[in-house]
């Protein structure tokens, strides 16, 4: 089934097909590694995460790369303020965002690129602008992109810049350029700062000149698909088509696809309003990983999310609905035979799932497909109306969701363990606290617990297994459910 998308250059749906048969060659915007990552960067990177997904389930191979950029004003400003080197600085927050990463089930790129290990790529990619004209030396030695030259910049974000005003901000520090909608390519180094001797001085990369080099170093001239957020558009994402199709003269990226914002409680994301969370955050307030990948992935990418606690809470429920509905598919006793009902049920729901996926990834549409099978496989399980030839069909399916969505395996506890840890050695006073305020139980009364747990399951009372369960995890105990039975440890 073919892929439609979204593509933000023609403002319409289209079908995707990659250059090469069977190989896509996609780009996505990483992070800026001078803080900790929060919930709404993560939506962005877990949308990209589901697309490469369901590309490579679709029979794709990828040739994927996700930028680190390690250059910045303000890990330049942060780094100097604490007598760090670049380096230094970022590799912590580096580490973090590819822990939490892992954390939130996100896969590795098959490129994972600093921007700071291409510094001589990017000076060498400038001077060949200037020497076509598209770029220019200022007095300081500082290196602009002349729009004027590029007629059609705004193409991507369709804003009119033609008759911008002098003195209006369009990505501008500094003001000796020539005209106020010129972008800096490099900047000259302030007394004191980091900088590079290259061949075209001495400085650093402005920000949109570092993804341009690096999608073309490893991905070609023309991408497949360039992805991000949404506040990408304009200006990091106009600027990369400027720059980069003025150097080629070819098209850069064939889609541009793009995350919609996302909002926490109906609100734009602000420290000032105290509703800015990092995925730290979230698990220390006693959230497990795998709801939040889920509330992450349950609105498509091109409508807004609203990230709220009560969200958080159905978003469990709703994961542990669904192990609890392969864990009786595994270790429930069926008569022999088969149900054809079923069996036809198991296929229209993965025709469903795939057809979702397909329709402009819509992961709401392919998360009903799955919940209608569960509710009618329950409803006749129930009746005895499944039998033990339907459910390799039925687990099939599940495998086929899970490997997209990847919320089924239960391995939320360890990586809280390791959130706890971190929080520990990082002296966060509060996180401490409430580990220590951690009720204890009993070996007896975990016991108790599990076994009231388990009789609920067999009830299909989940509201009152979820109850119990939520109960162990804030006692701190592991609970792992297993084909061999339940099993049970302390943090």
């Amino acid at each position: 089934m073919a892929l439609r998308l979204f593509n933000t250059l023609s403002a319409k749906v289209e079908e995707f097909q990659p250059q090469e048969d069977h190989l896509v060659r996609m780009y996505s915007c990483g992070p800026t590694v001078y803080d900790y990552g929060h919930v709404g960067n993560f939506r962005t990177f877990i949308f990209v995460d589901i697309l490469r997904r369901f590309l490579r389930q679709s029979g794709y191979k990828l040739k994927h790369v996700i930028n680190i950029t390690d250059v910045d004003d303000r890990i330049i400003e942060n780094s100097a303020r604490l007598g760090l080197t670049l380096r230094q600085y970022t590799e912590k927050y580096e580490k973090a965002f590819l822990e939490d990463a892992e954390t939130l089930s996100v896969e590795r790129p098959e490129y994972l690129v600093r921007a700071t290990d291409n510094i001589p790529e990017m000076a060498a990619f400038i001077a060949e602008l200037a020497r076509k004209g598209f770029a220019y030396r200022a007095d300081d030695g500082s290196y602009y992109f002349r729009v004027s030259k590029f007629p059609q910049y705004g193409k991507l974000s369709k804003k009119d810049l033609a008759h911008i005003e002098d003195g209006a901000r369009v990505d501008s520090d500094r003001f000796d350029k020539e005209e106020v909608r010129d972008f800096a390519l490099w900047k000259a180094p302030k007394p004191g700062e980091t900088f590079w001797e290259t061949e075209i001085g001495p400085g650093r990369p402005g920000w949109h000149i570092e993804c341009s080099v690096m999608a073309r170093k490893f991905l070609g001239d023309t991408l497949d698909m360039h992805l991000g957020g949404e506040d990408l558009i304009f200006p990091h994402h106009e600027n990369e088509i400027a720059q980069s199709e003025s150097l080629t003269g070819k098209p850069f990226a064939r889609f541009w696809v793009h995350a919609r914002f996302l909002l926490v409680e109906g609100e734009k994301m602000s420290k000032s309003l105290g509703n800015f969370y990092t995925l730290r955050d979230l698990v220390l307030k006693g959230h497990k990983p795998s709801s939040i990948r889920y509330l992450l992935t349950s609105v498509p990418f091109r409508k807004q999310l609203n990230f709220t606690f009560d969200g958080l809470k159905q978003a469990a429920s709703s994961v542990e609905r669904l192990r609890n509905f392969k864990l009786r598919l595994e270790t429930g006793h069926f008569e022999p035979g088969s149900n054809p009902e079923i069996a036809a049920l198991s296929r229209s729901t993965g025709e469903r799932f795939t057809a979702a996926l397909a329709d402009d990834l819509n992961t709401a549409e392919a998360l009903a497909a799955v919940f209608d099978m569960v509710r009618e496989v329950n409803t006749a399980a129930d009746a005895g109306a499944v039998k033990k030839g339907d459910v390799p069909p039925l687990l099939a399916v599940l495998e086929r969701f899970d490997q997209i969505f990847e919320v089924l395996r239960d391995d939320d506890a360890p990586k809280i363990a390791r959130i706890l840890e971190w929080a520990k050695n990082e002296g966060k006073g509060g996180a401490a606290a409430a580990v220590e305020a951690i009720p204890k139980l009993s070996d007896q009364e975990i016991e108790d617990l599990i076994a009231k747990r388990e009789a609920a399951r067999r009830a299909r009372d989940f509201k009152t297994s979820d109850a119990i369960r939520a109960q162990l995890t804030e006692a701190g105990i592991i609970v792992e459910d297993s084909k061999d039975g339940v099993r049970w440890k302390r943090k």
